[in-house]
């Protein structure tokens, strides 16, 4: 049924938005009222193109059937049920089927209820795993610079974006390595960038300064997607994971974004050939159809901890909604149709296209950088010498006038459309983002 809103448009003064800067969006609110397949639907009855999936997560496109029907029976049939000292089938089924699509050994899954959940929860586990082996003192944990692994204390602390942290305060021991961004050397990169891997030698420096002794461990995005699309450079993760091995600190991967398809597999760790210990997902799990996160730990942190009496409690943590019967539900259902119509690998089919259709957008007005990685790409502009992040603001508005949705983040316009796009459509996609970036000054 189509929204019709006429007149009756909402008072938008009550809702505090997030990641928003809120005056500006009231004056001029731009308001999405309905979805379908790739597209949304304007309160002006405008047809949108989504080049964003939703905000990373609709990765099989909007208002699938097979989702609806799944949410709408299981709340008919258990709207909630505990899983402290409780359970339900769902939860169990869950995880198995998420085990068998997963990286080899990472078959231990804790759920949570949102990315910055998922990270929260690694970093406790990696915690908890040394403890448990008699390793308390290993108490730092390592993020990175540009990183961003959601909005918890745990998740600021490790990440790398100055404005989600310079308000807060963050946790005591946390450190950071250097950020593998180098426009210079790889500007325009298709694919991974040549240079860089030498950054994963970072850590080496924080094991001198601090003692490996006392870091838990390192995470990383595998590629870094909030802030701007930022790929691994050719042989970084390998090496971040051979000197995280040599000292006995476990490496955890951000697949909040790269999950469930995005770089044609079902996890970046698979499609760049590199397993973390632990894993923390969340967006695709469900296609954004319900709040969902997922930790996947390998089955050596899982026995650390799992482990002396039978009657007590292993791991203190946990949300009211780990497991939550319809967010299951809807993940269940998302499961079966990415399997099914072949899209946790269909990028690899579209990659070339996709990768050669954004490299064209090369040599339009301000446009410094272009980078890919399967069906996630970022056109870097040059920011106006008075206004920083006026371009991008200004490119995103015009692309929604002109039937896009893009992400802007500062003077980077990042996209990840839904994995069903097709060959037209990313044609139709870069027709409409070109002629933006030919519009703006």
């Amino acid at each position: 049924m189509s929204a019709d809103y006429g007149d009756n448009r909402p008072d938008l003064t009550a809702f505090w938005m997030p990641f928003t800067a809120n005056r500006q969006y009231k004056e001029a609110p731009r308001l999405l009222v309905e979805a379908s397949g790739m597209h949304y639907r304007t309160l002006d009855g405008d047809s949108v193109l989504d080049g964003t999936a939703g905000l990373w997560c609709c990765n099989l496109g909007h208002a699938r059937e097979e989702i609806t029907e799944a949410v709408s029976r299981q709340l008919a049939t258990l709207d909630f049920a505990p899983t402290f000292q409780m359970g339900h089938p769902l939860p169990f089924r869950l995880a198995a089927a998420l085990a068998e699509v997963a990286p080899p050994g990472l078959d231990r899954i804790f759920f949570t209820n949102s990315g910055s959940e998922s990270v929260d929860t690694a970093l406790k586990m990696a915690l908890a795993y040394h403890r448990a082996r008699g390793e308390g003192p290993r108490v730092r944990l390592i993020g990175r610079e540009k990183g961003y692994h959601g909005v918890g204390f745990g998740g600021i602390s490790v990440g790398g974006l100055v404005n989600n942290r310079r308000t807060y305060v963050t946790l005591p021991g946390a450190d950071h390595i250097a950020h593998t961004f180098d426009i210079e050397r790889n500007a325009f990169s298709r694919g991974l960038p040549d240079h860089g891997a030498e950054k994963a030698d970072e850590i080496e420096r924080l094991v001198a300064l601090h003692g490996a002794e006392t870091i838990a461990a390192v995470i990383v995005e595998p590629v870094a997607g909030s802030a701007g699309v930022l790929p691994p450079p050719k042989g970084y993760l390998e090496r971040l994971r051979t000197v995280c091995d040599r000292h006995g600190i476990l490496l955890i991967f951000d697949e909040v974004i790269t999950g469930f398809g995005r770089l044609g597999e079902p996890f970046a760790a698979q499609a760049l050939g590199v397993t973390p210990d632990i894993m923390t997902t969340a967006k695709g799990i469900t296609n954004g159809a319900l709040p969902m996160g997922a930790v996947f730990a390998h089955r050596k942190v899982h026995d650390a901890i799992v482990q002396g009496p039978p009657a007590a409690i292993e791991f203190f943590h946990g949300y009211t909604y780990s497991g939550h019967p319809v967010a299951c539900a809807a993940a269940l259902a998302s499961l079966e149709v990415y399997r099914r119509d072949g899209l946790f690998t269909r990028v690899k089919t579209l990659a070339g296209l996709w990768e050669d259709s954004l490299h064209a957008l090369r040599g339009k007005p301000n446009v410094i950088d272009i980078r890919n990685i399967g069906l996630m790409g970022a056109i870097e502009l040059a920011p106006r010498p008075d206004a920083p992040g006026a371009r991008g603001y200004e490119v995103l508005v015009k692309a929604l006038k002109a039937g896009l949705l893009v992400r802007a983040t500062g003077d980077i316009i990042a996209l990840s459309p839904p994995l069903i796009i097709s060959e037209a459509q990313i044609g139709q996609l870069f027709d409409i983002l070109g002629g933006v970036l030919d519009d703006v000054a």
